[in-house]
């Protein structure tokens, strides 16, 4: 008996053979070139956060406030806390806490982009996440604290200030809930 007939499974009459490997578009990019790209998203998306905070801090002192609408304002503040000032008068370990928590973080969202990169919406959401996290970690770093200069009020009510970066994790957060919101509906 030959090799090939050796090697090659009894199949009933009509049956059609099975892959037990998934099955792929022959239009998709491979699952390296796609990660690659939601890569670079989260790079672009963390040189723009560094890149306007240069800019900010070249270019203004600390509270100092430029007036851009009725509603906007840009102003130099550093924030040693996370979201709202969360932790900020902590006395100082919450900047390797946070640098830590978003490294840990840093590295799963690689894990699950890996894992979703052939996806859209969820690796666009994740690689936004990444972004920022990474940016944010950078001030960590360099600054003991953020850098915030974003400032949007109405009314005399002030929202916190906040940066390139947490917009970037915001709207992957909010991606990532409609990815599941969609997903949980496509589902059932």
């Amino acid at each position: 008996m030959s090799a090939v007939t050796q090697n090659t499974p009894n199949f009933a009459v009509g049956a059609r053979p099975t892959c037990s490997a998934p099955a792929r578009r022959a239009s998709l990019p491979s699952d390296t070139s796609a990660f690659a790209r939601w890569l670079a998203l989260a790079t672009v998306v963390m040189v723009l956060d560094q890149a306007s905070k240069a800019w900010v801090l070249a270019s203004m002192h600390l509270m100092e406030r430029h007036i851009v609408t009725t509603f906007f304002n840009l102003v130099l503040v550093f924030n040693p806390g996370a979201s709202f000032s969360f932790l900020a008068d902590a006395g100082g370990w919450q900047k390797w806490f946070f640098v830590v928590l978003a490294l840990g973080i840093s590295v799963w969202l690689l894990g699950l982009l890996r894992r979703h990169a052939q996806e859209r919406l969820l690796p666009a959401a994740l690689s936004l996440i990444l972004g920022g996290a990474i940016g944010n970690v950078i001030d960590r770093l360099r600054f003991d604290a953020v850098v915030d200069f974003l400032d949007f009020h109405l009314a005399g009510y002030h929202w916190p200030a906040f940066n390139v970066a947490d917009s970037a994790i915001t709207l992957g957060v909010a991606l990532m809930l409609w990815h599941q919101f969609r997903f949980a509906k496509d589902s059932s």
